[in-house]
C-alpha cells in the first residue's frame, strides 16, 4: 500500500501569505497513486451503494469522475454560476470575503437517489455544505461525503451534517 501523502505537494504561501497548499496535481500525475487512491475511495463509497456522486468544480470533477467510472454510476456536476446549460437551480454561499453561488443542472437526477459528495479537499466546510444543501433542494438524497484530503484543524467535518470520509489528513 502506498503512502499517498508522499504524492501531495505542499506549497508555502499559496494563494495567500500563511497559508498551506496541499496540491493534489502531484497525486494525479503518478498513474499508480491516482489507482490507488481511486480504489481506495472505491472501497468507501462502494459501501454505501450510491446512485450517483455529486462532483465539485473543479478538483472535485477528477475524483468524482474517476470514481463514477470505476463504481460504474452517474456523476452530477456542481458549477459556479453560469457554467451549465439549461434550467439549473442556485444555491448562494457564504466565502471569506464576500458570497458564491453553485449551480446544478434542474431534473437531471430523479428525487430520492443516493448520491455521495465527492471532491479532493475538505477545508472549512462550506462549500461542500452549501452543494449537499443544493443537491437536497432537488430531492436527492445525501447519504455521505468522501475526499482526498481534509484539513481537520479548519473543522469543516462539523459543517456537514452525513457522514464524512478522507484519505489523507492533516492537522496543520
Amino acid at each position: 500500500m502506498l503512502n499517498l501523502k508522499e504524492h501531495i505537494r505542499t506549497i508555502s504561501d499559496y494563494p495567500k501569505p500563511g497559508i498551506q497548499f496541499y496540491d493534489v496535481g502531484t497525486l494525479l500525475a503518478n498513474g499508480q497513486a491516482w489507482r490507488e487512491t481511486i480504489d481506495r475511495l472505491a472501497e468507501v463509497v462502494s459501501a454505501e451503494k450510491p446512485d450517483v456522486l455529486l462532483g465539485i468544480e473543479s478538483r472535485g470533477f477528477l475524483v468524482s469522475s474517476a470514481l463514477a467510472a470505476r463504481l460504474g454510476i452517474g456523476l452530477v456536476m456542481i458549477r459556479k454560476k453560469g457554467k451549465l446549460p439549461g434550467k439549473v437551480i442556485s444555491r448562494s454561499y457564504a466565502l471569506e470575503y464576500g458570497e458564491d453561488v453553485m449551480e446544478m443542472q434542474e431534473g437531471i437526477v430523479a428525487p430520492g437517489n443516493k448520491a455521495v459528495l465527492c471532491d479532493d479537499l475538505l477545508a472549512t466546510g462550506g462549500t461542500a455544505a452549501a452543494a449537499a444543501a443544493l443537491a437536497r433542494q432537488s430531492g436527492i438524497n445525501v447519504i455521505r461525503a468522501a475526499f482526498v484530503i481534509e484539513l481537520t484543524f479548519l473543522n469543516g467535518r462539523a459543517k456537514l451534517d452525513m457522514p464524512v470520509s478522507s484519505l489523507l489528513s492533516y492537522d496543520s
